[in-house]
């Protein structure tokens, strides 16, 4: 006897846990439709950025190469030339690519770079068909105009 009635209790504090939750609001949004809003430092797409002026921030330093733990990313510098002249330094990279398979987004790639080149932005749809698809080369990673990636082209370091 002692025994159902124990049963019976304790599936009445189920249901009541069950039904009090029946009737909240869900937690999950409708994606794609609603998208979260992500914290201001979540890490995510990576961008090169650019000076007011057009000029590329990256001076192929490979700084951002060395300290990646995943080595996701590769840079071949080359020197500017007087006539051409792609940043302000005495190097520009001219082959940069990230491997999105690879990397872990864990921001030293950011914190390593002298010029505030890289810049991780909360863009978190990084989704393709390819593995190809998934290296991302300088003309993917590069801003189209400056400020594109949410920093400010203003900014000193």
């Amino acid at each position: 006897m002692r025994t159902t009635i124990h049963k019976v209790i304790t599936m009445m504090k189920g249901l009541i846990i069950v039904l009090k939750h029946a009737f909240q609001t869900p937690v999950t949004l409708r994606y794609p439709e609603e998208k979260r809003i992500l914290p201001a430092r979540s890490r995510g797409r990576h961008y090169l950025t650019k000076w007011n002026d057009g000029l590329e921030r990256c001076v192929g330093c490979e700084l951002c190469a060395i300290v990646c733990p995943a080595q996701a990313i590769y840079v071949k510098p080359a020197a500017n030339e007087p006539g051409h002249i792609h940043s302000h330094g005495e190097r520009y990279a001219s082959d940069f690519q990230i491997n999105m398979l690879r990397c872990i987004f864990c921001g030293y790639c950011e914190e390593a770079c002298p010029t505030g080149a890289i810049v991780l932005s909360n863009q978190y749809e990084l989704s393709a068909y390819t593995r190809e698809d998934m290296i991302y080369t300088k003309d993917r990673l590069t801003e189209k105009t400056p400020g594109e990636s949410g920093r400010d082209p203003s900014r000193e370091i």
